[in-house]
């Protein structure tokens, strides 16, 4: 054989060993699983369902030899908490082995990730590419105003890097010099900071107001707007938690600051103050994460302030309160604003626990360091495993002290970081932790499943052993989102025949700019931390999420009226969750969420861009909204501040994009009937049939039950009729309309309720 056949032959094995050597490379891969699949009766936890589906495929697909060149099949971490599933080794062929298992869900590379804010705009799927982003210009010259606690003005998240040199024509406002706060903090991001005091004043006439300026002394104030509306920040995390690029959700728009909120009180003169300056300055969004309990509407500055707002044609977005899982506990019902409440977000913080004998946990912590905890004893004793005595804990043995599941997680993780040992496991089936946060010690949360698995190690081990590897972030936790726990419910008290809340936003654990000079972490009894990001929860934090998506549709269709705006995001929201089920609810766990609870689900700001239809309102609707109710003329001026509307055509069926009927002991059979005119915003001609899942026990009546709209903006009118029974269990059940474009791409989706009547306490 000559040189050249020589060559050719090396080359050509070099080729096939080359293809053999791709085909049998292992990649670390995350395998989402459907724990519902795990066979009880054969495993006693996932730990054990997780390794034999790995042992089983190392039985269906040998060893080559080309595999011994690579790292072996192995199961890495296992999850139960932050998710359903784990973490190995797979080769291209064993990976395909694994998607033919029982319960495989999914399965993705490991990955190197850039986090976006919170993660919550890629969790909403917005993209640079596609969709309401580009579509808005990121929001460009659009203002939101925040009405909130002030402002720390040289956040990175207020920088003015890549926004237009100048200011939008109709901005009106100014930047108000006050204590430590020079007109020369504002710029072409933050273009207005206003402050207002003098009911805070009027109630206190001795006192002193701390910081006399909009500088935001909470740090709310700054969460909320930079989440609205903050600019790029590379590199902010919490303490080495969601680590990435933070941006608020329209990053592009303008930020006006009202402060109403001080430390010294938080009164109604104050915000109604602030929200009339915000519509005298040209704003086109105002964003408020606060409400008035237990008021009429007549009585409550938010409605009153935001019927005017509503009138010039600006969105106001607010928040549904923290005040859940009951019913009836939400404020802010009032039917011309949009009410959001809050969900989770698919991304957890971890602490990954190794134990001795090489088995890996996956915990749940934000412990604020990167503590080294290296083969530390590990001690079970019973004695010690309650944790809610520093007495006990104070003659403990050197170690990390494994925490019985007791129901009070947050008083032992207290306890721990008041004593003096070196950290804990805690074992625990509380839920709140994972939205909420607060991990003072070295430590980490499991489940009570994997608290079985390292108590039995922790007994059977001559030696046992742990290590645990904090700032960890995990995300594509499922299922997400949920409502959160403490998401105040419907009924609205001040409104009830108007379905509330709207939609549903990230609210738990959400990161956003902070005051840098205020603690946001604590470590053991007496070691305060600050930063400029903070991670916090509530509806305060999902009522911007939802402004800034306002914001971004406000850039997209200036046209659009508040009513089409929240129209075009309750009807395009998603009742789904990441597993393609119907969204849960934190409050009530093992139950599907009700519209009470979620509003007509997670928004979703691309499809909310091109809605098909929109339900559409005018002041005069909501006038006549108000003439049907028991108030006199002049708490209906108290809204209205003029005479010029009339009560001559009063109606409670608002055009609104949802529905409700209330029951109450009797179980007399009653019907309900609604009228709706939908207009067509879509591109042209288009026919929509109605799809339509009645609550449990109801039945439902649509006519007609097809719309015909020959062109853009042409309005079509249909009627809907609830026939339902009361029940004397309070359940709460619900359905839906959908209306479905033929031959398009539209679905235009609104909740129907069926509710026990909620007397508010």
């Amino acid at each position: 054989m000559g040189l050249f056949g020589c060559v050719n032959l090396f080359f050509l094995s070099l080729f096939f060993l080359l293809i053999q050597i791709s085909s049998s490379e292992r990649s670390t891969y995350i395998v989402h699983m459907d724990k519902s699949h795990m066979p009880k009766t054969s495993f006693n936890n996932h730990h054990h369902w997780y390794s034999s589906i790995v042992d089983s495929i190392k039985h269906k697909s040998p060893t080559s030899e080309a595999d011994h060149r690579f790292k072996p099949l192995s199961l890495f971490y296992t999850y139960d908490n932050a998710l359903h599933g784990f973490t190995a080794n797979l080769s291209p062929k064993e990976l395909e082995t694994l998607k033919k298992s029982p319960g495989f869900v999914s399965a993705y590379r490991d990955k190197i990730v850039t986090i976006d804010t919170t993660h919550t705009p890629e969790f909403l799927s917005l993209s640079t590419s596609t969709g309401l982003w580009p579509a808005s210009k990121y929001g460009e010259n659009v203002i939101v105003g925040v009405v909130d606690s002030g402002v720390w003005p040289e956040s990175e998240s207020f920088k003015d890097h890549d926004m237009t040199p100048y200011i939008p024509a109709k901005w009106k406002g100014t930047c108000e010099e006050g204590q430590e706060f020079n007109s020369s903090l504002c710029n072409f991001k933050l273009i207005g900071a206003r402050f207002f005091n003098k009911g805070v004043i009027a109630a206190n006439p001795n006192v002193t107001i701390s910081m006399n300026s909009a500088r935001d002394t909470m740090g709310h104030g700054t969460h909320t707007s930079s989440t609205a509306a903050g600019n790029y920040v590379s590199g902010a995390s919490y303490f080495g938690y969601a680590k990435g690029v933070a941006r608020g959700i329209a990053p592009l728009a303008r930020v006006a600051m009202y402060k109403v909120l001080w430390d010294e009180g938080r009164y109604a003169s104050d915000v109604l103050a602030g929200i009339d300056q915000a519509i005298a300055d040209g704003v086109d969004v105002i964003s408020i994460s606060m409400g008035f309990d237990e008021v009429p509407l007549y009585e409550d500055p938010i409605a009153i302030a935001s019927f005017a707002a509503m009138e010039k044609g600006v969105v106001f977005s607010s928040s549904a309160g923290n005040f859940g899982p009951s019913l009836g506990t939400l404020h802010n019902g009032i039917p011309w604003v949009l009410t959001v409440a809050a969900g989770t977000i698919d991304r957890s913080f971890a602490g990954t626990i190794t134990l001795g004998n090489g088995l890996t946990i996956v915990g749940w912590t934000m412990f604020p360091a990167s503590a080294i905890v290296e083969n530390f004893p590990l001690v079970y004793n019973k004695t010690l495993s309650s944790c809610n005595s520093s007495d006990l804990l104070s003659n403990a043995p050197s170690g990390i002290i494994i925490c019985d599941n007791i129901g009070s997680l947050y008083d032992q993780i207290d306890v721990i970081s008041s004593s003096k040992v070196l950290g804990a496991i805690f074992i625990s089936n509380d839920t709140q932790i994972y939205e909420l946060g607060g991990v003072t010690c070295p430590g980490a949360v499991i489940g009570p499943e994997n608290g079985s698995t390292v108590i039995q190690y922790a007994e059977s081990s001559g030696t046992p052993s742990v290590s645990i590897k904090f700032q960890q972030t995990f995300f594509g936790t499922k299922p997400a989102p949920a409502a959160a726990v403490y998401t105040s419910r419907g009924p609205s008290p001040s409104y009830p025949s108007i379905l509330k809340p709207d939609i549903m936003a990230p609210g738990s654990l959400v990161l956003a700019a902070w005051i840098p000079n205020s603690q946001t972490a604590q470590i053991g009894s007496n070691v305060a931390l600050s930063s400029d990001y903070n991670i916090i929860s509530g509806t305060s934090m999902a009522c911007p999420h939802a402004s800034g998506i306002a914001a971004l549709l406000k850039g997209a269709h200036p046209e659009w009226s508040p009513a089409a705006i929240r129209s075009a995001m309750m009807t395009t929201a998603n009742p789904l969750d990441n597993n393609q089920n119907p969204i849960g609810d934190n409050g009530h766990i093992f139950e599907f969420a009700s519209p009470l609870a979620m509003g007509s689900g997670q928004v979703d700001p691309n499809r909310a861009l091109d809605p098909g239809l929109i339900y559409d309102a005018t002041p005069q609707d909501y006038v006549n909204l108000l003439c049907s109710t028991n108030f006199t003329q002049k708490q209906i001026l108290t809204i209205t501040r003029s005479k010029a509307y009339s009560c001559s055509n009063s109606s409670s069926d608002l055009n609104y994009p949802s529905f409700i009927v209330f029951y109450d002991n009797s179980t007399a059979s009653k019907t309900q009937n609604f009228e709706r005119i939908v207009t067509n915003v879509g591109d042209g001609a288009a026919t929509y049939t109605a799809a339509v899942v009645a609550p449990n026990g109801a039945r439902i009546s649509l006519v007609p039950s097809t719309l015909v709209f020959g062109k853009k903006y042409e309005k079509q009118k249909y009627s809907l009729s609830i026939e339902y029974q009361g029940n004397k269990r309070d359940i709460v059940s619900f359905g839906s309309l959908v209306w479905v474009e033929e031959k398009g791409n539209h679905t235009v989706r609104s909740p129907i309720v069926v509710s026990p009547l909620v007397v508010s306490s």
